[in-house]
Parts: C-alpha cells; sequence; structure tokens
C-alpha cells in the first residue's frame, strides 16, 4: 500500500506542476507587462524586472494551485483508468477509500501551499513589490540618466542628455520644464553632474543658460549662468501611500480591520470577505480532488457515459468555483453571508464524499422513475 500511495502521488505530482508552470506564465506574463513599461521608462535593470515580477507570483498560486490541482487530478485518474491499472488495483483488492487516500493526501499539500500563499507569502509580495514601485517612482535621478534619448520621468518634465562619461560627468543637457504652459522653462548646459544629497537629487549645470518664454510665446528671456543646481525633487511625486490595499492585508488586519477602516461599513465588509475568502479558498482543493475520484471511479465505464461524467466533473467545478466568487461578493456587501464561502466547497466535497460511498441520497422509488424499462439509467 505504501508503495501504492506514493505511486498515485507521483502520477498527480506530474501535472499539477505542469499545469501550473503553464498557468502561472500566461497569466504572470499578462501581469508582467505593466512592471515592464515602469522598468523601461525608468531605466531600470532586467533583475530589478524579474524581482518584481516575482514578487507577483504567490498572488497568482493562490488562484491558479486549486484549479491546477483539479486539472491535474481529473487527467491523472483519467489515465490510471484509460491504461486499466485501476481495474488491476481493485482486483487486487484495493478499495475506494484506499485509492482517495494519496489523491486526498495531494489536495492536502496543494492546500498547505495555497494558505501559506494567501495568509503570508501574499500580502508580503504585494507590500514589498508597492514599496520598491513607489522608490523606483521617486528616483528621478535614475530615470534620467538615458544617453542620447528624451525621457520624459514625471509629467511635465522632458530631459536629454547627450553622453555619460565614465567619470560620471554628464554632456550636454536639456531640460524642458513644462509644467506652466504659459511660461515653460529650458535649461541648457554644456555639462553637469547628479548629485544624491541630504535633501534629494540635485542635477548640478555648468555653463549654460535658461530659456524662459512669456506673454504666451511672444517674448523670451534668456539668462546665462557658470553654475545651476536644478531640485529633481519637486518633481518625485506623492508621498508615500500609507494605506494598503487588501491585496497586502495579513489576515488579522482584514479579520480586525483598522479603526479608519472599521467605521466605513462598506470597506469593512470588503476587509472580512476578503479574509474569509483566504481561508475558504483552499477547501476547493478537497472538493476538487472528491468530484475527480467520483467522476472516473463511480458509474458504468462505457466510453459515452464516463466522457460524458468527466466533461460534468469539469463544469461542475469551473461552476463551483465561480459562484464562490459570486458569492465573495455577496458577503462584501452582507458579512453574515460569509458562511457561504466555507458551505459551497464543503457541500461539495461532502456529496462528492456521498457518491464515492454509495450511500443512497435519492430513494430508490425516486430513482426507479427514471431508469429505462431494461432497467438501465435513462
Amino acid at each position: 500500500m505504501r508503495k501504492l500511495f506514493f505511486y498515485i502521488m507521483r502520477q498527480i505530482t506530474g501535472p499539477f506542476l505542469l499545469f501550473t508552470l503553464v498557468l502561472t506564465l500566461v497569466v504572470w506574463m499578462t501581469q508582467s507587462l505593466r512592471m515592464l513599461d515602469l522598468v523601461i521608462n525608468r531605466g531600470q535593470s532586467a533583475g530589478i524586472f524579474l524581482y518584481l515580477t516575482t514578487l507577483i507570483l504567490p498572488s497568482l498560486l493562490v488562484i491558479i494551485a486549486p484549479i491546477a490541482f483539479f486539472g491535474a487530478a481529473l487527467y491523472a485518474l483519467n489515465k490510471l483508468n484509460n491504461d486499466s491499472e485501476l481495474v488491476v488495483m481493485w482486483s487486487a483488492g484495493i478499495s475506494r477509500f484506499q485509492l482517495a487516500l494519496p489523491v486526498i493526501a495531494a489536495a492536502g499539500l496543494v492546500m498547505a501551499l495555497a494558505y501559506a500563499c494567501g495568509l503570508y507569502l501574499m500580502p508580503l509580495g504585494q507590500r514589498t513589490m508597492k514599496d520598491k514601485v513607489f522608490d523606483i517612482r521617486a528616483d528621478i535621478g535614475a530615470a534620467i540618466l538615458r544617453e542620447g534619448a528624451f525621457t520624459t520621468p514625471t509629467e511635465g518634465l522632458t530631459v536629454f542628455i547627450r553622453e555619460l562619461a565614465p567619470g560620471g560627468e554628464i554632456r550636454g543637457i536639456l531640460v524642458h520644464d513644462n509644467r506652466d504652459p504659459k511660461r515653460p522653462l529650458t535649461y541648457l548646459a554644456e555639462a553637469g553632474v547628479l548629485a544624491q544629497t541630504q535633501e534629494g537629487a540635485r542635477l548640478i549645470m555648468q555653463n549654460g543658460n535658461i530659456e524662459q518664454g512669456e506673454a504666451g510665446g511672444a517674448r523670451l528671456s534668456v539668462l546665462n549662468f557658470e553654475r545651476y543646481v536644478f531640485d529633481l525633487d519637486q518633481y518625485a511625486g506623492p508621498q508615500r501611500a500609507t494605506d494598503r490595499d487588501t491585496s497586502e492585508r495579513y489576515l488579522s488586519e482584514l479579520l480586525n480591520p483598522p479603526p479608519e477602516v472599521a467605521s466605513q461599513s462598506v470597506r469593512r465588509g470588503v476587509y472580512i470577505a476578503e479574509g474569509h475568502n483566504r481561508l475558504s479558498s483552499p477547501l476547493y482543493c478537497l472538493a476538487f480532488a472528491l468530484i475527480a475520484l467520483a467522476a472516473t471511479t463511480k458509474g458504468r465505464m462505457a466510453r459515452v457515459s464516463y466522457a460524458l461524467r468527466l466533461s460534468g466533473a469539469a463544469l461542475l467545478g469551473a461552476t463551483l468555483r465561480l459562484v464562490g466568487y459570486a458569492a465573495q461578493g455577496l458577503a462584501a456587501r452582507s458579512p453574515e453571508l460569509s458562511v457561504l464561502l466555507y458551505l459551497l466547497p464543503l457541500s461539495a466535497a461532502a456529496l462528492a464524499a456521498v457518491a464515492l460511498a454509495d450511500i443512497p441520497v435519492i430513494p430508490e422509488s425516486v430513482r426507479r422513475m427514471f431508469r429505462a424499462p431494461t432497467g438501465e439509467p435513462a
């Protein structure tokens, strides 16, 4: 039994890892596009891009892991059935309960992964990513250091640098400040250097002039300078946000919202619904495991009826998960309905377990009404 246990576990683990990888890559690529635009415009490295996109993965796995497990369980059990391995197991005296143990154990491992991501790794990753993105957006100095290209690190500011010397000196500088369209400012300088001071980032320009348009462009005033310090921090944007999104909150913060959230009934409902969703979502792994077992090991093995059961199981799993998302929306508006988030997966698991155990939920007299005259199911 021990060898059989780990054999079935391996049959499920391989497809699960493959499905998880494929689904994660597809969703990850769509999510990483917005990070790619930020990294390119801010002059960041490929390492920063990979770091930011890696922080997204836990939030993806919370959703993808149960779905990938359902597909893997259906695939593995169907493969065992098609290869007649299930028939051999049953002929050797292996019961459905013994067959279900490794499938449920695999579901437990995926549940543990989903809980780890949802309760700890996702809020940690989302917080770290948000703080890093803020630092990148605030780093105006790094954004403008692009040789031979016009950059717009923030609205109203355009910078051109002709050459970056190996020693850090900048040659050929153009800075255009268009925050006030009626009085645009253009700074031209032969050379300069970017300095990080205690007050923030400063662009120190040498041997240049300041051109300012006046009277709607009808007059141009020019001021020459030998040395001019340009304050880049004025373009750094807003201060770091102290309010966190629900995806950045840990479970204790969601179920016990801070005072500024608890005083707002709508936001409080969203927080509580998100907290209960994180606790209930991994339970779908158990429901999916039992649904896959019921679809592949119960009923007639005729080709048509077996294919219909597999299709019905896939449709049932997808519908169950979609209803779960809808229930989260209801719970956000009415927190007392949060119990639905637990009832849905547990009820589905219980019904699938009843089907596996051959417990006659529907009376025989009722079932007889739906039978054909030959005794076979209509």
